[in-house]
């Protein structure tokens, strides 16, 4: 098991001195924006897909901080109801697919994107509920009509690329839970999963081992953001956790993103990595740093620290006590 970064929260160095950095606190993986709400300062998809020579370059860069990409990543909205919109979505996931293909780089991360409710609708719209009976209409309007074709047609080309489609799982899309991930896996084929990001789940109240069993049971877990979050109860009492508050207003918000052990302690890591083990994942764990109380640095560093004990560095060897 590794520990890896999102490098969005570096982007104000070059990429070279953010591996230096990074190697020298001791992580072994970055998963760079290529594109869509991530940008793509450090790895513009542009310079770097169909050009050996910019590809060699970069990875003996990553060679030299003893380094390597866990994922390249696009989150977008490919469905969007705004044709412009999804046509700039879906550009930048297949062009990351096929810059993926081109590094050896197994996986995509990204986002399942979110329809309108009609044909005729002009926004996205992310349903919760199945009454009134026109809500239902529509989520299955947005299934059957939207993201099935759509995402069927992705995961063929992305399995002709031989690269995976990591799904983070995330409110106002339409995947935003296990389950809606399955059904999505289900209609399409196994290159769509899971880019397992636990933050989004801790505050819908999924418990996140029971997640990682569901979906890692059915391999359906091709990338992991490490990620916490804290739900300060004396505000999710009085308003729930379906919090509109902005993110910088931290003391009015009913659920915080924190950086890791600040939302759930080091026992609950160590267990949560213990269950990827069990289910066969032992891939990259990459921090997405998005806690607004601390700064990038140090936010990397204290999860990097966390992590750092509670990952396995070593495959098991026999049961010698059975």
């Amino acid at each position: 098991m590794e520990i890896g970064v999102h490098t969005p929260p570096l982007y104000g160095e070059p990429l070279s001195d953010a591996l230096a950095y990074l190697n020298g606190i001791g992580v072994d993986a970055v998963e760079p924006g290529v594109g869509g709400h991530p940008g793509d300062t450090h790895l513009p998809r542009a310079e770097y897909l169909d050009d050996e020579e910019a590809q060699a370059e970069l990875k003996g860069l990553l060679s030299e901080h003893d380094m390597h990409i866990s994922a390249l990543a696009t989150h977008n909205n490919p469905i969007h109801p705004d044709e412009a919109t999804a046509e700039e979505a879906d550009r930048e996931l297949r062009e990351a697919i096929e810059l993926a293909a081109q590094l050896d780089v197994d996986a995509v991360t990204t986002f399942s994107g979110l329809p309108a409710g009609g044909p005729n609708d002009e926004v996205p719209n992310w349903i919760t509920a199945p009454w009134p009976n026109e809500h239902a209409e529509a989520l299955e309007y947005q299934w059957e009509e939207v993201a099935v074709p759509y995402w069927s047609e992705i995961a063929e080309f992305a399995d002709d690329h031989g690269v995976n489609v990591a799904i983070e799982m995330h409110p106002n899309m339409l995947v935003y839970e296990p389950h809606g991930l399955l059904r999505l896996r289900e209609a399409t084929n196994e290159r769509i999963g899971a880019n397992f990001d636990p933050s989004h789940l801790y505050w819908q109240g999924i418990d996140v081992t029971d997640a990682v069993r569901l979906l890692g049971e059915r391999d359906a877990i091709h990338h992991f953001h490490a990620k916490d979050t804290k739900v300060y109860d004396a505000n999710a009492r009085e308003k729930g956790v379906l919090d509109t508050t902005p993110y910088t207003d931290e003391a009015d918000r009913s659920w915080l993103f924190r950086s890791i052990g600040y939302g759930h302690g080091e026992e609950h890591w160590k267990d949560l990595v213990s269950t990827l083990r069990m289910v066969g994942y032992d891939g990259t764990l990459s921090i997405e740093h998005e806690d607004s109380l601390t700064s990038s640095r140090e936010g990397l560093e204290k999860a990097v620290d966390v992590l750092s004990r509670a990952v396995f560095q070593t495959t098991p060897g026999d049961a010698h006590w059975v």
